[in-house]
């Protein structure tokens, strides 16, 4: 197992992801775009995370191709990384990549010793649509 260095970018995830040119760039609307299968890997133990990310975004120039981004989340699949990380290093690669009006990154993740975590990490300030 990898561990994953939380506070810095791993730039060959970061490499999968792809852009387009959004078409409305002067019109707010939301974008989500829902991980049912999102894996990763307990930093302590070895065991295997389970978990749905939820990405929504209001775009501002660019908009993530959906093949990059299902090739990205999985490439954090044999990485050692705490939810909180995993979450936080998502919403900081996506911001860098996409540069959003506003984006929320929510990982759920599946329970694991009778507890059940939700990690909701937020950039800039949602404008109403």
């Amino acid at each position: 197992m990898k561990k994953f260095k939380p506070s810095a970018t791993d730039n060959s995830k970061t490499r999968l992801l792809e852009t387009f040119d959004n078409s409305f760039p002067g019109r707010n609307y939301l974008i989500v775009h829902t991980a049912n299968e999102f894996t990763s890997v307990c930093p302590k133990t070895g065991q295997p995370d389970f978990g749905i990310i939820t990405i929504s975004y209001i775009a501002d120039k660019k908009c993530v191709e959906l093949k990059s981004l299902k090739f990205y989340l999985q490439a954090y699949r044999n990485e050692g990384i705490f939810y909180e990380n995993v979450t936080n290093r998502i919403l900081d690669d996506l911001v860098s990549a996409l540069k959003p009006k506003w984006m929320e990154v929510k990982g759920e993740f599946s329970v694991r010793g009778g507890l059940h975590s939700v990690i909701i990490a937020s950039f800039g300030r949602k404008a109403r649509s």
